[in-house]
């Protein structure tokens, strides 16, 4: 399990990425980051025509359940996983 120190160094670490991620990568980092920093998603689905507030919300939505343990422990590992493809 992540502790909370390793969760927020890797938070840092991911803005240090070589190269930008695509954007479906950084939805993943998103939801996982939020998941794991607050839990699960509150509040209304943003409407309109809000097209990255709407993808944002539907990432974390689908992490819904996920304990905020299992969500830093993922983060980190994805972290990981980025940086050994680079």
């Amino acid at each position: 399990m992540a502790t909370i120190e390793e969760f927020e160094a890797a938070a840092a670490r991911s803005k240090e990425l070589p190269a930008k991620p695509d954007n479906m990568t950084l939805l993943k980092l998103y939801a996982l980051y939020k998941q794991g920093s607050e839990g699960d998603v509150s509040g209304d689905r943003p409407g309109g025509f809000d097209f990255k507030a709407i993808a944002k919300y539907d990432a974390w939505a689908g992490l819904r359940g996920k304990s905020q343990d299992d969500a830093r422990q993922e983060y980190v590992a994805f972290v990981n996983e980025l940086f050994a493809k680079a």
